[in-house]
């Protein structure tokens, strides 16, 4: 069984409807018990960091969170679901993350200009994946896919051995980490179509 976390922010149903079109058995819960109890778990989020963080606290899933990734079960984080494992993110001030991979939340620079055209914050629409390393969970995945995302924020980890893969966004950044049962991703895989899908299959293959 897959558990998608529900701490009210995220686009969960999208994502549970992802996990439906290949088949595979997603639960949308709010109860940290039922996530204990998952095989593999996924963390969406979308909206300010802050909040996702204080009700991720408030519905008492870090502490499962962790344990979970711990044990060496399989995780994914989407979006603002990326965000949170990262150390601290600057959005409306400094606000802890869950410090699972060393690094920060930075927001893109207002002025970026490429090829005398101004890039608008946030960047919303389809970009590509450069690939650094090659998770399990890209199999069948090529350099060059495009994929879906809607953000302002980027991570920026300590350590490039976890970054996966990058994008070109007026410069290169991080657009998802993999270190050991952690895979995570800037971009939505529920909205990334064939591309997403084929993610979120492999996903769902991964083994604890």
């Amino acid at each position: 069984m897959i558990a998608i976390i529900d701490y009210g922010m995220g686009n969960l149903r999208s994502v549970q409807k992802g996990f439906e079109k290949i088949g595979s058995d997603a639960v949308i819960t709010s109860d940290p018990k039922v996530v204990l109890q998952a095989e593999r778990v996924v963390l969406p989020g979308v909206g300010a960091f802050r909040d996702c963080m204080h009700n991720l606290e408030q519905g008492g899933f870090v502490e499962p969170i962790l344990k979970i990734i711990a044990e060496g079960r399989p995780f994914l984080g989407i979006c603002v679901g990326m965000q949170m494992l990262f150390s601290d993110s600057v959005e409306f001030g400094l606000y802890k993350g869950l410090n699972v991979i060393p690094g920060h939340v930075l927001r893109f620079p207002d002025q970026m200009v490429v090829a005398g055209e101004k890039l608008k914050v946030p960047q919303m629409g389809w970009n590509q994946l450069i690939f650094n390393c090659r998770p399990p969970v890209f199999d069948g995945i090529t350099d060059g896919s495009n994929v879906y995302f809607v953000h302002s924020y980027y991570v920026k980890p300590d350590k490039s051995c976890v970054i996966a893969t990058t994008t070109d966004y007026g410069f290169e950044f991080c657009s998802s980490i993999w270190q050991d049962n952690v895979v995570a991703t800037q971009f939505h895989p529920e909205k990334s179509q064939e591309i997403g899908l084929r993610i979120l299959k492999n996903f769902s293959k991964l083994k604890g």
